[in-house]
């Protein structure tokens, strides 16, 4: 098995190096993204009660909704602001994800023509002379020749399912804040 990956990766040949990138690039994305995207960073469960219960707000103060109920409290009033700063950390969830789409999009891409090239040289070594190739040979470099793309889209697979199960989780996140943040301006309101 690790010698077929060995060989998985020669057959990818100079194209490795950018597939590499892709997958560095990919495994980082999905890590920080999940690390940021955890509820307790977004929402925390204490300062999520404490709005809907209408109490005194604190807690969870690095989160995004701390930040949000922080703007409130700076901008009293404002509330077509805080609706455009919540806006903006909306944004600021969905950083990265771009590189996801860019990854599944791409890698395959990258593979496919990894693929392309290394049968251009597998043809081009048919001797003129016979117009034959060597059997062996031949099923050797097609069979390498077809590892660009499985790493292409070894790569792709994940980062479409990582990339669309956050980009979900955003977009709910996205929609609970909304909610909170109604309730919060409605509360500014009232206390004029």
């Amino acid at each position: 098995m690790f010698i077929a990956a060995i060989d998985i990766i020669k057959g990818a040949d100079l194209l490795v190096y950018p597939l590499a990138l892709c997958s560095l690039v990919l495994v980082f994305v999905l890590c920080e993204r999940f690390y940021a995207l955890r509820r307790s960073a977004v929402l925390p469960d204490d300062l999520v009660e404490a709005i809907v219960a209408g109490e005194v707000v604190s807690g969870g103060e690095d989160s995004v909704l701390a930040r949000i109920v922080g703007y409130v409290r700076r901008h009293p009033g404002d509330s077509e602001g805080a609706k455009a700063f919540a806006r903006l950390e909306v944004s600021r969830m969905e950083r990265g994800l771009p590189f996801l789409d860019l990854i599944y999009a791409g890698a395959p891409l990258i593979g496919l023509t990894g693929t392309v090239w290394s049968l251009i040289r597998v043809f081009s070594s048919i001797t003129g002379e016979t117009g034959l190739p060597d059997p062996v040979q031949f099923t050797s470099g097609v069979s390498l020749a077809l590892s660009a793309t499985v790493l292409g889209l070894l790569i792709a697979v994940p980062a479409l399912f990582g990339g669309g199960y956050l980009q979900r989780r955003v977009e709910t996140y996205a929609a609970q804040l909304d909610v909170l943040l109604e309730r919060i301006l409605a509360r500014d309101e009232a206390a004029k």
